[in-house]
């Protein structure tokens, strides 16, 4: 059975969205064109970005619908992302606050997808 292994947001703007992960994760793509981006993350994690213009066939819904989830290891690195990301100019669409789940706090990418960062509530 195959298994996923990538994920794609579809985005207005290629090269503004992948200035913006590239700032994010650190890191820059291994692929980039003005309408694609790849970026391969160090657990294998493939995070594509595709332009909603020149992606076929065309999506029906684009852009601030998806969600990517950071987990980090404790409650000062989400804090000090938190600083990092909002002080860098980053939406944030919640700022760290204690959920059922863990500790937490969301920005928005260029086109409105969400990206959560969390540590687990330790049990």
């Amino acid at each position: 059975m195959p298994v996923p292994s990538m994920t794609i947001l579809y985005v207005d703007n290629a090269e503004q969205s992948g200035a913006f992960y590239a700032r994010l994760l650190g890191q820059q793509p291994i692929e980039a064109s003005t309408t694609f981006l790849l970026f391969v993350l160090a657990n294998g994690l493939k995070l594509g970005l595709w332009s909603k213009h020149t992606c076929t066939p065309a999506p029906a819904t684009t852009g601030g619908g998806s969600e990517l989830a950071m987990v980090v290891d404790d409650r000062a690195a989400v804090d000090a992302l938190y600083q990092s990301w909002s002080a860098a100019g980053m939406t944030v669409l919640q700022s760290p606050v204690l959920l059922d789940f863990g500790y937490t706090f969301v920005v928005a990418d260029p086109d409105g997808h969400r990206v959560r960062v969390y540590t687990m509530i330790e049990a």
